[in-house]
């Protein structure tokens, strides 16, 4: 089974009965998080144990994409016994935010930590995935994701703004994830995506999908949606918590 399970996708914060960005990805037997922003992990919980992923990859430390990493944290560390360490690929901010919620359980204790570098791309392997991660830009050190397995290609752009990786990671993507934190009448921001913006970059790297998230709160949904169909011309959903896609 090849499935991307969605588990939050606003902005910031989250809305009511929403969490903030976060995704479940399994591939034939293996689970790996991708993001874990606030309020993700109990809607993980519905779809797999604390003690069931394989890895976790972590975009960069804005807490709307790391802070349940805590919450993952705790629930693997007072697991008794205790499982193996699981492995972390985030850019380094991540752990010196998410520790600093954590005063008594130390990070290194439940995580076999792989640091993401954000001035370079790199390439890890977690399991039957090729991860490959580039900068991009944001408020904050950023690696965008490119995840490929034979029959599969998946790019998530995170939080970040358009950069020429962009074109690279989201290359020939089966399902390319986008955020729309902007939309309408908005201007463009260089450190974040608009819905518009994630179309061109979508058609521009040849993607056969299109998933929008990370969307501002109160954002009337349609209207992104409808500003990335008009400059993509493809297959464009509207992430919604557990929404799952058959890859």
């Amino acid at each position: 089974m090849r499935r991307l399970t969605v588990l939050g996708t606003s902005a910031a914060h989250p809305e009511a009965g929403r969490a903030a960005s976060g995704f479940l990805l399994e591939h034939d037997g293996y689970r790996l998080a991708l993001d874990l922003g606030y309020a993700t992990f109990p809607r993980l919980l519905h779809h797999s144990a604390a003690t069931g992923l394989d890895a976790v990859v972590i975009t960069h430390e804005h807490p709307d994409h790391c802070a349940d990493l805590s919450a993952l944290c705790r629930a693997r560390y007072f697991t008794t016994p205790r499982p193996p360490r699981l492995p972390l690929y985030c850019t380094p901010g991540v752990l010196t935010r998410v520790q600093a919620m954590e005063p008594t359980e130390d990070l290194h204790d439940v995580f076999d930590i792989h640091p993401l570098p954000t001035a370079a791309p790199a390439t890890h392997r977690l399991g039957p995935l090729r991860l490959d991660t580039a900068p991009l830009p944001h408020h904050v050190p950023h690696a965008g994701v490119r995840l490929t397995a034979p029959g599969l290609t998946l790019a998530y752009s995170g939080d970040a703004g358009p950069g020429p990786a962009l074109a690279h990671l989201a290359a020939g993507a089966d399902l390319f994830i986008a955020g729309a934190t902007t939309c309408g009448t908005d201007p463009d921001d260089p450190h974040l995506l608009s819905a518009a913006q994630a179309g061109q970059w979508a058609r521009r790297a040849g993607a056969a999908r299109l998933l929008l998230t990370h969307f501002w709160p109160g954002t009337d949904r349609a209207l992104p949606l409808a500003e990335a169909r008009r400059t993509f011309g493809g297959d464009v959903t509207a992430a919604e918590e557990d929404l799952q896609l058959h890859l």
